[in-house]
């Protein structure tokens, strides 16, 4: 599934992508028509291949995607439209250059977990092994604080939370990445990686810690 996203057709990208919707739809995490997946396609100027609005992602077809710009805009005249969140996908590949893909599940451990920890603005995982499933990630003995922010329909203004916070956070060394995506709160998860294959592998490693989590939770004695 490892691609260069500047380098293969379209064609090839899209059953990649058409694969991961059956995929993620098959293990719950991208149910009804939730969800939205895009990859770089063209850095300079920044153009992104992204699933098309109001789809169910168990059963994509070949045209169900559209080009967007910087600004989330279609950069053809078919009238195809993508979701309002696409100005995330476009921020996320603007902050961090070495992003080639970018995927946003809805699973319900995130959506549990990302409302349980809103108050705290980040979910917390160290100590397991499954951590090194993340970039550059190469011992369990380190922590992943998942940033958590509140949902809004207004795009615009959280984009501008979810880029302050980046901004924030030191993205100096690319080994290592501070943090691998972030949630919205009772809504779901992004994370991205260099190529759709390291994407898709962040998706899974996320998704089977913060199941761990939400059921250590509903393991432990009351005391």
């Amino acid at each position: 599934m490892s691609l260069s996203m500047e380098s293969r057709p379209n064609t090839d990208t899209t059953e990649q992508l058409r694969s991961i919707g059956r995929e993620f739809h098959g293990r719950g995490w991208s149910r009804g028509t939730s969800s939205n997946y895009s990859v770089v396609t063209h850095r300079d100027p920044l153009n992104l291949l992204i699933t098309v609005s109001g789809k169910d992602k168990s059963c994509l077809e070949s045209d169900d995607f559209v080009t967007v710009d910087a600004t989330g805009q279609p950069t053809d005249a078919s009238g195809k439209k993508s979701s309002a969140e696409t100005l995330l996908h476009c921020l996320i590949a603007e902050l961090i250059p070495s992003v080639g893909a970018i995927l946003h599940t809805h699973s319900v451990w995130s959506t549990i977990l990302s409302g349980m920890h809103l108050e705290h603005g980040h979910v917390r995982i160290t100590g397991y092994e499954m951590l090194k499933g993340l970039s550059g990630i190469t011992t369990h003995e380190t922590v992943e604080d998942v940033p958590i922010f509140e949902n809004s329909q207004d795009m615009s203004d959280l984009s501008k939370q979810i880029r302050h916070q980046m901004d924030k956070a030191d993205w100096s060394n690319p080994a290592r990445p501070p943090f691998h995506g972030f949630l919205l709160a009772r809504h779901g998860l992004y994370t991205w990686g260099r190529t759709l294959e390291e994407a898709r592998r962040h998706i899974e490693i996320y998704e089977f810690l913060f199941e761990v989590l939400g059921r250590t939770y509903q393991c432990q004695k009351p005391y």
